[in-house]
């Protein structure tokens, strides 16, 4: 028998995300799950018993994407899910997202929950779980998680919490091949091919890994940053993956060939095949059926590669948050698009910019239309372009004035490149449709 505290709780959420809805007063990803937690401190083990299949999707880049698609897949089979959407996803996101959805007159047969690094182990503390995946491990907000080391320990407490827990995980990332665990499946990419040159630049951001004997690890492919396939002399290598991959780039979509069978996705680069390939791996595994046709409805998370239109014209919008995420998009940007890049520093984009200096902004030394900064540091990333030889650059500090400026003057299409806060602003103007 459940406390009342939990259907008090279930109910408040349930009207102050209606309300929200009609006022518009707030995005309400994360406040209803802060005030839920006031009502009921337990809320998320009352609320294990209603959900079959729990699944989280953790890493540095991907999470929002991965966890959609996994999501999307599940629902368009016939099976209902819950999933926090809209990428919040510490503590109060993930409470928020389960008491909106949750139904307590009869199982909810998945639970798709992305989670931040560092607060997977706060979710585990009280949520139970299935399945773990995780993207990758690269070098983010080192103000919040400090070294890769850190953000590897992070999650493996988290992994330690749920001793039957399966791990998903990227065979081509050597960090995220390392995590320990009963049970581990493996997913990775054989070869990539390249339709168009262009998005075969190479990513100038390097890490060295070293084996587990403390030697250096070498590479017989390397696909971007560290991903590939390593090895070393003492006999250490790559793991074998389950769900093997050849992946064809196009500058528009990608196909993934997993074990034999060809998967189309309408997302573009590399990082978004990773993406893909997680999440059909996942989904073949847990028998998930129609999975090929229902590829072709997916839309992606706002931000994500999402296409918008602005005053008849055409938006791509781009998340950018770290070097190697930021060199991925980087390499396909329209150089004949009308680019604007907003930069903020608030807490959850991360205090520490020192990452423009790391991205590849070289790339956009060619682009054809003037180039407008905007956001908190603007200045910061005007600074970095003129480094990057890039020299058509227009600061407008304001974000809402930088938008309607580009809305009036951009003769074709526009790419935008926000850091998350900005994206949350960008995602809230008017004049943006679907």
């Amino acid at each position: 028998m459940k406390s009342w505290n939990f259907y008090v709780a279930l109910l408040f959420a349930k009207t102050l995300s209606g309300f929200l809805n009609v006022t518009k007063l707030s995005s309400g990803t994360s406040i209803i799950g802060k005030y839920v937690l006031k009502i009921d401190k337990d809320f998320l083990k009352n609320s294990n018993s209603f959900i079959s299949t729990k699944i989280n999707v953790t890493g540095t880049n991907g999470k929002t994407t991965t966890s959609g698609l996994i999501s999307h897949l599940i629902k368009k089979s016939g099976h209902s899910v819950i999933n926090n959407s809209m990428g919040a996803n510490m503590l109060n996101g993930v409470v928020n997202a389960i008491a909106i959805a949750l139904d307590t007159s009869k199982k909810t047969d998945f639970s798709v929950i992305e989670s931040d690094e560092a607060y997977l182990a706060k979710i585990y503390d009280k949520f139970d779980a299935d399945y773990l995946v995780v993207t990758n491990l690269f070098r983010d907000q080192l103000d919040r998680y400090g070294e890769l080391e850190t953000t590897k320990k992070f999650i493996q407490n988290g992994i330690d919490k749920k001793e039957n827990l399966t791990l998903f995980l990227n065979a081509d990332d050597p960090l995220v091949a390392s995590f320990e665990g009963k049970n581990k499946i493996f997913y990775g990419v054989e070869e990539v091919f390249y339709t168009d040159e262009t998005l075969k630049n190479k990513n100038s951001v390097e890490e060295i890994f070293r084996c587990p004997c403390g030697k250096e690890l070498k590479y017989s492919k390397k696909f971007y940053a560290q991903q590939g396939h390593y090895y070393c002399e003492c006999g250490y290598s790559r793991p074998e993956p389950k769900y093997k991959a050849q992946v064809t780039l196009y500058k528009d979509c990608s196909v993934i060939r997993i074990n034999g069978e060809s998967y189309e996705v309408s997302l573009v680069g590399l990082f978004n095949a990773y993406n893909a390939l997680a999440a059909i791996s996942l989904c073949l595994e847990l028998g998930i059926e129609n999975i090929k046709e229902n590829l072709a409805s997916f839309k992606v998370a706002f931000g994500r590669s999402e296409v918008k239109s602005l005053n008849g014209k055409k938006v791509l919008i781009q998340l950018i948050k770290n070097p190697i995420g930021a060199n991925e998009v980087l390499k396909t940007v329209d150089l004949e698009s009308n680019i604007l890049i907003v930069i903020n520093d608030n807490y959850a984009d991360g205090r520490d910019v020192s990452w423009l200096w790391d991205a590849q902004f070289e790339l956009l030394k060619n682009a054809k239309k003037e180039i407008v900064v905007s956001g908190i540091r603007a200045n910061d990333m005007a600074l970095r372009l003129k480094y990057a030889d890039v020299d058509n650059v227009k600061i407008i500090d304001d974000i809402d004035s930088a938008v309607e400026y580009l809305s009036k003057k951009a003769e074709n299409d526009i790419t935008i490149l926000p850091t998350y806060t900005a994206l949350l602003k960008i995602n809230k103007m008017k004049g943006f449709k679907e």
